[in-house]
């Protein structure tokens, strides 16, 4: 199994020394993702300070962005680092596509499959000649001369990735992605019983299965070298859960194992502001249901124990302060587990 790293969400924008170390301390891939930042400038820089290990957003946010843009931006990067680029998609919500990008909002599953379509018909015409002739619901492209052709990439179309929790959105991934990128809010049970089928139910469609498909997890750890460090990671693993968990888009990750009324209560005080009253609600069943939380020593074993046999790769999950040397070792583990 690969391990990624991902950017911290308090980094600037120039995550060079990011990128360096993550390089040095032998992550297979680094991620970044478009909240504080621009994750194409960001990864665009790490690419100059970086030679091996793949760059990806997980996510960009798709609908913020039309298909054309966002397939320069995606071609310019992956060819500027040499071909390692992953680009990971993702929906957003509703509101924040709305009322944050002022971008249109309908139908996300059916939509984001034309999406990547879309981008792949776009890629095509540079990487082939073909004529630009994309037609459909949401996107029309019809449009490319010379002048706006950018031509043949030496590195082929990036990968694409999408991520999704409800089976809709998660199915289409399987049917028009190469990847996979799970939420930080799911389960092994979640992921079993609703993730895998649906890629599987979207392979099927596109003719293929699930071999060579990429199934990227992000799971949450709470760790710590002494029992005030392990107490701080608990505390803020549950605020993180807390934080999904009040989201109403998310709600059937917690249906599955019999919380939906959890779902509604955390909701409820989301809607009147109560953001500190929402970590108390996660109780310790439901804190090592979502998370790995364990001993420094025993947090690799317990990853691959539920997760080896259905993801491909996983960047660990630690909203909270944690010892990068620490985090690389538990990464070590993986590697060497899978080895």
């Amino acid at each position: 199994m690969k391990v990624d790293a991902a950017v911290p969400l308090e980094a600037p924008a120039d995550i060079r020394e990011v990128a360096e170390r993550a390089e040095r301390a032998g992550y297979a891939g680094l991620w970044a993702t478009e909240v504080k930042h621009d994750p194409f400038v960001a990864l665009a820089l790490a690419s100059t300070v970086t030679e091996h290990i793949e760059i990806g957003t997980a996510i960009a946010l798709a609908f913020a962005r039309n298909p054309m843009s966002l397939a320069v931006q995606a071609n310019d990067l992956h060819q500027l680092s040499g071909g390692r680029l992953l680009l990971g998609l993702g929906s957003q919500v509703r509101a924040h596509i709305t009322r944050r990008f002022s971008m249109p909002w309908s139908h996300p599953a059916p939509r984001m499959r034309e999406y990547v379509l879309a981008l792949r018909a776009i890629w095509d015409c540079w990487n082939t000649g073909t004529k630009l002739n994309f037609r459909g619901d949401f996107f029309s492209h019809t449009l490319m001369t010379p002048f706006f052709d950018p031509g043949p990439n030496p590195f082929g179309p990036p990968a694409v990735l999408l991520a999704g929790v409800g089976r809709g959105m998660t199915t289409i991934a399987g049917e028009v992605a190469d990847g996979f990128l799970g939420h930080g809010f799911t389960t092994e049970r979640y992921l079993r019983e609703v993730t895998i089928p649906a890629l599987a139910e979207g392979r099927k469609r596109a003719g293929s299965t699930l071999d060579g498909f990429e199934v990227v997890g992000s799971p949450l750890v709470a760790t710590g070298r002494t029992e005030e460090q392990l107490a701080a990671a608990k505390l803020g693993v549950r605020g993180q859960i807390a934080f999904y968990g009040s989201t109403p888009a998310y709600r059937a990750v917690l249906g599955l194992h019999g919380w939906a009324a959890l779902a509604d209560d955390l909701h409820m005080l989301s809607r009147t502001g109560r953001w500190d009253e929402m970590p108390a609600l996660i109780d310790d069943d439901v804190l090592n249901t979502f998370a790995v939380v364990a001993e420094p020593s025993t947090v690799a074993a317990e990853l691959l124990r539920r997760y080896e046999d259905v993801m491909t790769r996983m960047t660990l999950y630690t909203p909270y302060a944690i010892d990068a040397g620490l985090l690389a070792e538990i990464a070590a583990g993986v590697r060497a587990g899978t080895a």
